[in-house]
């Protein structure tokens, strides 16, 4: 039985569907670990010095937006501190996949749970499947949660084509 997840959580409620999982997958008095990534943009400054305006600006930002992922977070955490688990939570700067590989390294949970996000085409070309980068370098077990809303989705337009009129 597992004792300790991670779920890996970005804001979306298509990512928290991996929540019911994680609960559902753990022992009685289970620890959850909730991680975000906060990916701030690079900005390459090549040899000129940043004026200390803009270095205290940045500096308020990064941590303001910590403590919006925090508070996100703990609001996460509520019903599951409620339905008797252990949480942790950790925003954290960096790659999205960096973060969960490390944060499950660092925390030496016994599963990661996560949601696929069905992105496809020239965005999943672009970008890459943070699930994919996880899977390729996890340092434990991967529930895999799939995206229920895209087959959901799939499922009604197959429906309504079978019951659209026929044009013509």
């Amino acid at each position: 039985m597992l004792n300790h997840v991670l779920v890996p959580l970005d804001g979306s409620t298509l990512a928290e569907t991996a929540l019911p999982e994680a609960k559902r997958i753990l022992g009685p008095n289970g620890k959850i670990t909730l991680v975000t990534a906060i990916d701030l943009p690079q900005v390459p400054l090549y040899g000129f010095d940043m004026p200390m305006a803009m270095v205290a600006s940045s500096r308020t930002s990064a941590e303001e937006t910590m403590n919006h992922a925090r508070t996100y977070l703990e609001n996460a955490a509520v019903e599951l501190r409620a339905a008797g688990f252990q949480v942790n939570v950790v925003p954290h700067f960096g790659e999205a996949a960096s973060v969960i590989i490390e944060t499950a390294q660092k925390y030496h949970v016994d599963a990661i749970v996560i949601c696929t996000h069905g992105r496809s085409g020239l965005s999943r070309w672009l970008f890459g499947s943070v699930t994919n980068k996880v899977l390729g370098a996890a340092p434990c077990p991967i529930y895999v949660v799939p995206n229920l809303r895209k087959h959901e989705s799939a499922q009604q337009t197959a429906t309504n084509n079978k019951t659209a009129p026929a044009l013509g």
